[in-house]
């Protein structure tokens, strides 16, 4: 069953006007009919079934109980890859759970995003989570963000637990911090994550996130991508705190 996200607060036996793009892809892409359902996660994150009229309206039937989220916040935070490793990033992150996608200009980015340009980038990639999440069925739509540099992503970003995953350690065989890590989770707290772009985290970069307190730590013996380190990361999420 097709799952959209809607605006308006609902309620059970009001209906509502499909906007724009939702009342295409129901109607146009998946030949919607009078009589047909799909669900409808409203403003407030809560999800309803809903029912096509003949004036292509939606009467709403009836609330439906459902948690898919995971039981933490997890935001990634992404040194700026290109283009299109960054659609890659935030769809596969928000299929897996992520709240949260940011991506910072790291001192080894290869990629550079012009000022003038930044909000048009962010508006595609903030449509590109909603996409995913409603293939998910999610009931979240994950924020993407974009920040200048590290500290000023540290300075407006705030966690119970920050983690940096950094290729050197896990050269020097560290494959323990990040399981310790998340056994000290607990169901409602949130923990950020920083990977590096293509070129790697700087040591300056490191320091810096030191000086925040993080964990830094080794995903595994083996060297991710920097579109692979994240999903790596919300895996282990899922199956330290979901998979119980």
């Amino acid at each position: 069953m097709q799952r959209y996200f809607v605006k308006p607060i609902l309620k059970t036996g009001m209906t509502f006007d499909l906007d724009d793009n939702t009342a295409k892809h129901w109607l146009q892409v998946m030949r919607g009919e009078p009589g047909d359902e799909a669900e409808f996660v409203d403003g407030q994150e809560d999800l309803y079934l809903g029912r096509l009229n003949e004036d292509h309206r939606v009467q709403v039937e009836k609330a439906l109980e459902t948690y898919v989220e995971l039981p933490v916040q997890v935001t990634i935070i992404s040194g700026l890859p290109k283009q299109e490793k960054a659609e890659w990033i935030v769809q596969k992150a928000t299929e897996m759970g992520a709240d949260t996608v940011c991506f910072f200009g790291a001192d080894w980015s290869v990629a550079k995003w012009q000022p003038n340009k930044v909000g048009k980038k962010l508006t595609r990639l903030q449509k590109i989570a909603q996409g995913a999440a409603e293939q998910a069925h999610r009931t979240h739509i994950p924020s993407v963000h974009f920040f200048t540099t590290l500290k000023q992503a540290l300075s407006e970003l705030s966690a119970d637990h920050l983690v940096v995953a950094y290729e050197e350690a896990a050269k020097q065989g560290e494959q323990a911090k990040l399981v310790q890590l998340l056994h000290q989770v607990q169901p409602g707290e949130s923990i950020a994550a920083v990977f590096g772009p293509e070129g790697g985290i700087s040591p300056a970069e490191v320091q810096l996130l030191s000086e925040h307190h993080a964990t830094v730590a080794g995903l595994g013996p083996r060297i991710l991508r920097t579109e692979t380190a994240p999903l790596y990361f919300l895996a282990a999420v899922s199956t330290m705190l979901e998979l119980q």
